[in-house]
């Protein structure tokens, strides 16, 4: 979640408050018309033209009278049949549905069209997926990877590894899990802004027999607490990840960070120079950008444009008003709103429903207040100058469609990094990661062995 995505935030928060009230409101309605007293006059008239018959006319009138004006209690009446207060009553259910259950409603239309194309033959089944590649030997000599998968599994909170909280200055108690063997080649995983760790489930599931994971979550993210002194600069987390570095033990580690995690790591690089090659024997830069990402966004001009009269003020306004910001974000997922924005933004090929809701809540599940403030810390971000100094093994993988870092930031990257290794996923946007978890599971794995045997060998020959 980037600074710009404020903007959305908020429209998409002040419809979903929209939608209960005028529920409400059509309630209240129809509560009013069916207690009001239904009073008919009937007018006998007889009227005598000068040229013709005296003619009786017959009139009647109809009038509402609120039954709070008259003696004793208040009376309620509900007509039934089509009329205005049915519609009203129809129009207020209906709002307060979509409000609710808009998403299970949809999930279920979804799994019945899903059952019914099986039955048929006109389901997809296995969704087709590739990963193009380039960069060094041990991915180009073996060319595109590409893969028919079956449908993939639905992620869900993994929380089974070995728990250490890390007490810090400024007062923050970060969350950190470990899985797999002490002994195993060991990999840190930073998540992206307004994620959690959850977001490496796939990774938790299919590396840890292989390696030893470490993954994290940033601070006020998560079961993280939020720093006393409220710093959510990149800095300040990046030396958060120095302290959850030391879980390695002291054995080399390959860092890897997808989003804001990847800004985290340029920033440790420059924070910690001294520690590649020593203590990181490469980075994993994940659908990332290298500055200020309202800089790097497809559409940067127009973002630029609004960043001082309506990005900041936003950011400022979430932070005063945090709790209706939650409630607007939980009344987005219930709706369907957030599944469907979060599709949009971050999926581009073989990305399920059930992916997106997941994602989804765990973005719902974010507070506000502190997805601004780091929000804040990334406008003031840029670490070009960086770049060409990182002398460690860098594996940069690019969504060739992603529509919140922009695949020209990744390029510029690799491009900047010297010998970096570049991994396109197509198509993909900014979760590719997780659409092509069984690809990028592989591509990781083989990068983190090649960095940490040849950081294993350079200190043998040393010693």
């Amino acid at each position: 979640m980037m600074p710009f995505h404020i903007v959305g935030i908020w429209v998409r928060g002040l419809i979903s408050l929209a939608i209960p009230i005028a529920a409400v409101a059509l309630l209240v309605r129809w509560y009013e018309d069916s207690s009001r007293s239904d009073e008919r006059a009937v007018i006998v008239r007889t009227e005598a033209p000068p040229d013709g018959e005296a003619r009786t006319v017959v009139r009647e009138e109809r009038k509402l009278t609120d039954r709070r004006d008259s003696q004793g209690p208040r009376a309620f009446h509900f007509e039934p049949g089509w009329n205005r207060a049915t519609a009203e009553l129809a129009a207020a259910l209906a709002l307060l549905t979509w409000a609710i259950a808009g998403v299970r409603i949809a999930a279920g239309v979804t799994t019945l069209l899903s059952a019914v194309g099986s039955v048929s033959g006109t389901g997809s089944g296995a969704s087709s997926s590739r990963a193009e590649v380039r960069g060094p030997k041990w991915l180009s000599d073996r060319g595109p990877i590409e893969a028919e998968e079956p449908r993939p599994e639905a992620p869900r909170s993994l929380r089974t590894g070995q728990v250490h909280c890390l007490r810090r200055p400024d007062g923050t108690e970060l969350r950190v899990e470990t899985y797999g063997p002490d002994d195993a080649p060991p990999i840190v995983l930073t998540h992206g802004w307004g994620a959690n760790s959850d977001e490496w489930y796939y990774q938790k599931r299919y590396l840890a027999g292989r390696f030893r994971l470490i993954v994290w979550d940033l601070a006020g993210l998560g079961w993280s607490s939020q720093p006393a002194n409220r710093d959510f600069s990149l800095e300040k987390m990046a030396a958060d990840l120095e302290a959850v570095l030391g879980l390695a033990g002291g054995r080399p580690a390959v860092l890897v960070g997808h989003s804001i995690g990847g800004m985290i790591l340029l920033t440790y690089s420059r924070l910690f120079a001294s520690e590649l090659g020593r203590r990181v024997a490469g980075l994993g830069i994940v659908h990332s950008s290298y500055k200020d990402p309202i800089q790097t966004v497809p559409m940067a001009g127009f973002y630029r444009m609004i960043r001082v009269p309506v990005i900041i003020p936003l950011l400022r306004l979430t932070i005063a008003f945090w709790p209706l910001v939650m409630l607007m974000n939980w009344l987005s997922y219930a709706n369907g709103s957030l599944l469907r924005s979060t599709r949009k933004q971050s999926f581009a090929g073989p990305g399920t429903r059930e992916q997106a809701e997941f994602l989804a809540q765990l973005m719902a599940k974010a507070r506000p207040d502190v997805l601004a403030r780091g929000m804040f810390g990334m406008m003031a971000f840029d670490e070009s100058a960086t770049l060409p100094t990182i002398a460690i093994p860098t594996l940069v993988v690019i969504g060739d469609r992603d529509k919140t870092t922009a695949p020209e930031a990744g390029h510029h990257i690799a491009d900047r990094v010297p010998g970096a290794h570049r991994v396109v996923l197509s198509p993909a946007r900014h979760l590719g990661l997780f659409e092509y978890h069984g690809q990028f599971d592989q591509i990781l794995a083989e990068f983190a062995a090649s960095c940490i045997a040849a950081t294993s060998a350079t200190s043998a020959v040393t010693t």
